[in-house]
């Protein structure tokens, strides 16, 4: 089962001894989950206007790019744009700190990925089943191969009503893979350069990818897995913050509202241990290179 390991900074730039730095290197990169349960992220007055489903429109969540500066998916109704852009740049700028602070074997190859705020409640929005992430799946997207990069997050509850982000976590991922690899079919030859000049994707798809979209519907689909399947439920209170690597740990949000997320890529040879990634497990558990 997916283990949750507990931190107690309470600064976004706090120092780390050797040894827990090399204990949460180590543990990240088996699928635990880091979580700081006292690391809150304070809003000002401005930002707690915010703290609406209106400041969305008909997105679930707010999109803020850290390279660019580009803000999407806010409502008409959102009147100071700069603020609302401000206090995303700050959590991505926050996140970053502490996640170069503990993971430090990580600084120089960190890739930011996109800053989310997501003021609507979780549970009962209405999706398909591919997009409902009230079931356990893996992270893949169809539209942003990764091709050798892993998916870290960043999490932080910053709901002002006292209510946790409530989660489920299921298995390793070498334990899923096992489940559903054989179901999984290959890619049809040439699709993925013709998936590229169409626009359905914004880079080449590699055989990875294609399998880990593979795999994360699978997993959504498969109502047996959903309910059968080993799992424990964690609530993540108010002002905590959890950071995982999400395209290896099998996760579902089931309930939970105002939330800050920061996604960074990292390039596989950064990693401390490659053979522990989704992409090598699956290319030893196939007997053939995906990338």
């Amino acid at each position: 089962m997916t283990k949750i390991c507990e931190y107690d900074a309470t600064t976004w730039d706090a120092e780390f001894a050797e040894d827990l730095k090399a204990q949460a290197l180590a543990g990240i990169e088996e699928g635990q989950v880091l979580f700081f349960p006292r690391l809150a992220f304070p809003l000002t007055d401005a930002e707690r206007h915010f703290l609406s489903p209106a400041t969305v429109g008909k997105s679930k969540n707010v999109s803020f790019d850290p390279l660019t500066g580009a803000l999407k998916g806010f409502s008409e109704q959102v009147s100071d744009r700069e603020a609302l852009g401000n206090m995303m740049a700050r959590f991505a700028s926050s996140s970053r700190a502490l996640v170069t602070n503990l993971l430090s074997h990580y600084r120089t190859a960190l890739l930011p990925g996109r800053t989310s705020f997501r003021p609507v409640e979780a549970a009962g929005r209405a999706s398909s089943w591919r997009k409902d992430d009230t079931r356990l799946h893996v992270d893949s997207f169809p539209s942003a191969p990764v091709q050798d990069r892993r998916i870290l997050r960043v999490f932080n509850n910053v709901n002002p009503d006292g209510k946790p982000r409530t989660w489920r976590l299921g298995g390793s991922f070498e334990a899923v893979a096992a489940r559903f690899l054989p179901s999984l079919s290959a890619p049809l030859w040439g699709s993925a350069p013709v998936l590229e000049w169409l626009g359905v994707t914004k880079s080449r798809r590699s055989p990875y990818d294609h399998f880990m979209l593979q795999l994360h519907d699978r997993m959504k689909a498969d109502l047996d897995y959903q309910s059968g399947t080993d799992q424990v439920t964690h609530d993540f209170p108010p002002g905590s913050t959890w950071i995982v690597f999400t395209d290896q740990v099998s996760h579902a949000v089931m309930a939970g509202q105002y939330l800050l997320e920061q996604t960074f890529y990292l390039p596989l040879e950064a990693m401390q241990d490659p053979a522990k990634s989704p992409l090598r497990i699956l290319e030893r558990m196939m007997g053939r290179m995906l990338v």
